[in-house]
């Protein structure tokens, strides 16, 4: 799997680590240590050149899944989410535009002959004049 460029020069330091793991936690509603093994997978991840923008998407997408039952709860864990492979993965398909095919128009019936049509007309304007005269 193809990894994605370096970031756009921004050191991977504490300060980047500590706003990434800050927002995960922000958006899953934890409160997690950050010890220095989560340290290391945040900063292996950063390295890769994945942004918190990235880091947002797959969590909000990873949580829509979940809610749809298509996802485990699991896969917000994160020892999970830090995995670079599985991260691209779900970042790659939070980003997936599924097309929707255009309908191909149902024939219509056949339209009725007009005399037919305005006898129907009258059918329903009599309808409407009984009911009007019972609620009266």
């Amino acid at each position: 799997m193809s990894q994605p460029a370096p970031s756009s020069g921004l050191p991977v330091d504490a300060v980047a680590i500590g706003q990434a793991h800050q927002l995960y936690c922000q958006l899953t509603g934890q409160t997690l240590r950050l010890a220095f093994d989560r340290e290391r997978m945040w900063y292996e991840l950063l390295h890769l050149g994945y942004s918190l923008p990235d880091l947002r998407a797959v969590i909000l997408y990873l949580q829509r899944e979940i809610r749809a039952q298509r996802r485990n709860v699991g896969a917000l864990k994160l020892s999970n989410l830090l995995q670079p492979d599985r991260f691209e993965e779900d970042l790659q398909i939070s980003r997936v535009r599924l097309r929707v095919a255009s309908p191909t128009p149902s024939p219509s019936p056949p339209a009725l002959p007009a005399r037919e049509q305005q006898q129907g007309r009258q059918r329903a304007l009599e309808c409407l004049r009984q009911i009007k005269a019972t609620l009266r």
